[in-house]
């Protein structure tokens, strides 16, 4: 039997976050694995009680003693998210740059979870040997410290996993972007390039940090009261940024936010952020007047605990908005936070505050390649296969063309769960499925996606809750009035509702005597078809409903 090399994407692949791949070795039925990141994406409202979604790992899970390791390519949650939660089922060893690694550290702290024996740190531009796999981390630019290609190399051949990218020619912190080894990779031969497609719809460069910086100088410099700046916390360059305007506008720097002040201490403990002045607290800044002020702060999207929602609607212990004062969102609306992000925007405005964003001004740069910065790492790499990763199915799709339009041999298109073969055989292609799905994560426990806790919740969330509870004589006769609580009812008139609510109960008890267990049930059930009925006709809603025989 020959060995094959495998893809698998078990998260990422016909969505934006969430990203875990699978990459596997050897001969059917007896791979070597490993997984490149392992990340989350985050709940909306259309699954009430939910905050985290990650993918479902239990296709590794069963061949976990064959994993050889987790491979991180950068610490952006939507990559690095699930790790606590779910490395506990794995339990292999993780790989990770400096940065990243003191944020897992972190996040594994947080579980009560020593992982000191199991994280290894690589160093930039380093190199992982996990038999068959030799892993090659190569320095790229996108929009958070130390993020990292990944050469892998197999006796098959090489596979480019580009992870999270752009061409930012002055990235300001960290290093430029690898071009020089990117086109010696490319030379030697690439079987196979696995590709960012957040982006590709964008014409011409996502652009450079250091152009943000000299626009973010402009507008800061003609503000004259108190400076609000919201920025995604993972954003060293455009922390540092906010820092250098201060400096020069003579301001002085207060970070507002658990995530804020947590990048800035892990980029402190790694060697960066050193030239910049010192911040202050919040509290003391509450005594420096508000034209020397500027906070930078979380909740660029506009989340309902984040600082910048606290602060819009002053209900923030340490930071005070006022009229004339400016809100700078030096961030990207993320597609499907339009609503809760122009509702903070408007109501900042009503309250004479300036609002700048990226709609007014050149203020954010993505941290994803726009279509000139693709052009630029297909030249490099010169892929004989490419297939796109981290976007929705459109993304995807038009990548594809795009990667036809560069003369790639063989484009292969994916989704979660498809398992691409690369190698041997005439070209790449899909060829089997494993399965894939999404895990919630509810409270501290991992759920499935049909779930009852989360089923019932959309159910009580939709149609209320109805509470009856009946008592029981000894002699099995239903004994006086019923006990009838509700919760999310739009009921106006209590008593009317309650009492017919009681008529109804009465009637359908009338033909029961409880002498055994199945007489109960078959209450129970005639129970809650009738006063749902009775609900619906009252109310228009039929409520999650729960019957109590209380025997007494």
């Amino acid at each position: 039997m020959k060995d094959e090399f495998l893809f698998c994407p078990l998260g990422g692949s016909g969505e934006i976050g969430m990203n875990m791949n699978l990459f596997g070795f050897g001969q059917p039925g007896n791979h070597k694995w490993i997984m490149v990141d392992i990340g989350v994406t985050f709940a909306d409202d259309t699954v009430p009680g939910i905050d985290l979604i990650y993918p479902d790992p239990g296709f590794i899970e069963q061949r976990k003693d064959n994993l050889m390791g987790i491979v991180l390519t950068h610490a952006h949650e939507d990559h690095i998210g699930a790790i606590a939660h779910l490395w506990p089922k794995l339990c292999c060893k993780i790989y990770a740059t400096p940065f990243t690694a003191v944020l897992i550290r972190e996040k594994f702290r947080e579980k009560h979870i020593d992982i000191t024996n199991d994280l290894q740190i690589v160093e930039l531009n380093g190199k992982v040997n996990l038999d068959p796999f030799e892993i090659e981390y190569i320095t790229l630019t996108h929009s958070i410290l130390e993020p990292n290609g990944l050469k892998i190399k197999t006796p098959l051949g090489v596979v480019l996993h580009t992870g999270d990218w752009k061409v930012d020619p002055n990235p300001l912190i960290g290093d430029e972007i690898n071009a020089k080894r990117l086109k010696e990779i490319g030379d030697e031969g690439v079987l196979a390039m696995i590709c960012d497609s957040t982006n590709v719809f964008s014409a011409g460069r996502s652009g450079s940090e250091a152009d943000v910086r000299k626009n973010m100088l402009d507008v800061m410099s003609r503000l004259k009261k108190r400076i609000i700046v919201t920025s995604f916390a993972s954003n060293v360059a455009r922390m540092e940024t906010a820092f250098y305007c201060a400096e020069q506008t003579g301001r002085q720097i207060s970070l507002v936010g658990r995530s804020m002040h947590r990048i800035y201490k892990a980029a402190r403990q790694c060697g960066y952020l050193k030239n910049t002045i010192e911040p202050i607290d919040p509290r003391e800044a509450k005594n420096i007047s508000r034209e020397k002020m500027v906070y930078l702060c979380t909740g660029s999207q506009g989340e309902p605990m984040g600082a910048m929602m606290r602060i819009s609607s002053y209900t923030h212990p340490d930071v005070f908005i006022e009229k004339g004062d400016a809100v700078i969102f030096s961030s990207k609306i993320i597609p499907g936070n339009e609503k809760k992000l122009y509702k903070l925007h408007n109501q900042l405005v009503k309250d004479g505050i300036e609002v700048i964003s990226e709609e007014s001004e050149f203020i954010h740069v993505s941290g994803h390649p726009n279509r000139e910065d693709l052009r630029d790492m297909y030249n490099w790499v010169k892929p004989k296969c490419v297939i796109p990763v981290h976007g929705e199915h459109r993304h995807m799709i038009e990548h594809i063309s795009f990667a036809k339009e560069m003369q790639v041999p063989f484009p292969v298109q994916v989704e979660n769960g498809d398992i691409v073969k690369l190698a041997p055989g005439n070209k790449p292609e899909v060829y089997d499925k494993a399965p894939s799905g999404r895990l919630y994560l509810d409270g501290s426990v991992s759920v499935e996606e049909e779930s009852q806790s989360i089923k019932e919740r959309k159910n009580l969330s939709a149609n209320g809750y109805l509470e009856i509870t009946i008592m029981v004589t000894p002699k099995g006769n239903i004994h006086n009035s019923p006990i009838v609580s509700y919760k999310g009812l739009p009921i106006f008139e209590k008593d009317e509702f309650v009492y017919g609510m009681e008529d109804e109960i009465e009637k359908t008890t009338r033909s029961f005597k409880l002498g055994s267990k199945q007489q109960e049930h078959n209450l129970i059930d005639a129970l809650k078809i009738a006063c749902r009925k009775f609900s619906k006709e009252k109310t228009g809603k039929k409520p999650y409903t729960n019957i109590n025989i209380v025997k007494i």
